[in-house]
């Protein structure tokens, strides 16, 4: 199967699964969106949306949050991952942000990128959610599913995987709905240790179930041949 066929197959059939895919964390602002997806770095959504909701009604806009103190933060995140660093990252965020930009989220994604916390992925995540631009956010579940399925080829980092990916979507609109439906599909079918490959409506199209198939045909073929 060439690669563009693939793709369109893929991209097809993930709209009839997912066709209104979205992110799963809960927010009520651009600032309180921001905030949770610094916080879902190595950690859940299920997690971070269970210590946003305090979280949020104690800093409900930027500048609370720039007044208050890394070990106040603490005590409000202490249960997602890496607490101590995301403390330091939201408090500095949250000042910069007030101070710089007077506590509305930047456009562009190199200044969204002075912001602490916020790196390429995070950017691409505001980006793609908050302002509607054609970019892909690449996380763990982006970067495993695609190369499983065969959209990227040898993708070492999730920078390859967003290249490959973005050079070979024929319309720049179904990046950020591919990012939020290849999430969903790494997250609840194509899980990382045991893919439920049965419930998946791209076997046809996937290079690993083709693979693993290959392998189990082979192996039960062995075991004829033994006996």
């Amino acid at each position: 199967m060439k690669k563009q066929e693939r793709y369109d197959l893929v991209i097809s059939r993930l709209k009839e699964k997912y066709p209104k895919a979205d992110t799963e964390l809960e927010y009520d602002s651009p600032f309180h969106l921001l905030v949770a997806v610094i916080l879902s770095a190595q950690c859940t959504d299920k997690r971070v949306n269970m210590v946003t909701g305090e979280l949020f009604k104690r800093y409900p806009q930027v500048k609370d949050m720039a007044d208050s103190t890394e070990e106040e933060i603490y005590g409000y995140i202490k249960a997602v991952s890496y607490p101590n660093a995301k403390s330091r990252h939201l408090l500095q965020m949250a000042q910069r942000l007030h101070q710089v930009y007077n506590d509305r989220l930047p456009e562009d994604l190199d200044e969204l990128q002075t912001l602490s916390g916020v790196g390429r992925k995070t950017a691409n995540v505001i980006g793609a959610v908050l302002f509607k631009k054609a970019v892909m956010p690449v996380d763990t579940h982006v970067h495993r599913v695609s190369a499983r399925i065969g959209l990227t080829t040898n993708a070492k980092t999730v920078l390859d995987t967003e290249k490959q990916l973005v050079s070979n979507l024929k319309d720049q609109n179904d990046m950020a709905l591919l990012h939020h439906q290849l999430i969903l599909l790494g997250r609840y079918v194509c899980k990382a240790r045991k893919p439920l490959c049965e419930e998946c409506n791209l076997m046809d199209v996937c290079k690993f179930f083709s693979s693993e198939t290959t392998k189990r045909t082979r192996l039960r073929l062995n075991r004829e041949t033994i006996k």
